[in-house]
């Protein structure tokens, strides 16, 4: 598969009540889109990886969500529900009618959100380093009381750095830690709370089973965040998901492997069956 060379321009859509949010375009349209999410302090450039391998018949999106890029940072409404709200307006906006999610860590439980709530707009889900909810997650935990609870502006570099080193088991492409640490601290340390105060509360088990879409969950099977038991149990709890595990492979494993991970995601868009229309 070529590696596209061109570089993506960023763009902005107003969402009403102030709210900007970033995001590129990028591949032909006449397919049903796919709209990528990022995970937490990251932004729309987390998948450059996987973008510019994807085929151009893929019309994707990837947005930077609220608080995070250069998209606007409101004082509140930084709970997964509130992020799934914004892609329904995201989508309304760019008048996309369905889609297919790609949803990393936070990204993917505004996904998961996404799929419960709004089935009828939803075209298929790819859920990477998910699990069913992060309430009980002694990971998490540890993080929110050593570092977030207590985190201020401006936010320590080093953190960002040791933030995003969490996430990976293997090498990645050079710069590409550097860059995500810039992405990191645009991040206010208020958004790092809020979301990651969020995150403690979120448990979607109960309501899995509504997800109706083709669903792909992938995941490294050392990630420090979510284990392969978590994958497991996503897996069980949505109705004919596939489940992937990359051996050696992190939290980030499409910072690792990007070509392995878009050539799986390009194979999963392939059996969605609106998304050939």
């Amino acid at each position: 598969m070529q590696v596209a060379t061109m570089p993506m321009i960023a763009k902005t859509v107003s969402l009403g009540a102030g709210l900007d949010l970033e995001y590129v375009e990028r591949g032909s349209r006449g397919r049903v889109p796919v709209v990528f999410l990022h995970g937490v302090t990251d932004s729309w450039g987390s998948f450059e990886g996987l973008l510019s391998r994807l085929p151009e018949c893929t019309h994707a999106f990837a947005l930077s969500q609220r608080g995070h890029g250069n998209s606007s940072r409101p004082r509140s409404g930084y709970r997964i529900s509130d992020l799934a709200n914004d892609l329904t307006l995201f989508l309304n906006a760019l008048e996309i009618e369905r889609a297919v999610l790609v949803g990393h860590s936070m990204g993917s439980f505004v996904a998961q959100r996404f799929a419960i709530d709004r089935p009828s707009r939803t075209a298929g889900l790819a859920l990477l380093g998910s699990a069913t909810g992060m309430h009980d997650n002694d990971a998490l935990w540890g993080f929110w009381r050593s570092t977030v609870a207590t985190l201020t502006d401006p936010v320590d570099p080093e953190i960002a750095r040791e933030f995003q080193l969490s996430t990976l088991s293997r090498p990645t492409a050079p710069g590409l830690v550097d860059a995500c640490v810039l992405e990191s601290l645009k991040v206010p340390a208020r958004i790092w709370r809020e979301a990651f105060a969020g995150f403690l509360e979120l448990d979607h088990r109960a309501e899995l089973g509504r997800i109706a879409a083709p669903t792909l969950i992938a995941n490294g099977d050392s990630d420090a965040m979510f284990t392969p038991e978590h994958q497991r149990a996503l897996h069980d709890a949505i109705p004919g998901s596939t489940l992937l595990i990359y051996p050696g492979g992190g939290h980030a494993a499409h910072w690792e492997d990007p070509a392995r991970v878009t050539a799986d995601l390009t194979a999963f868009f392939d059996t969605c069956k609106e998304f050939q229309s």
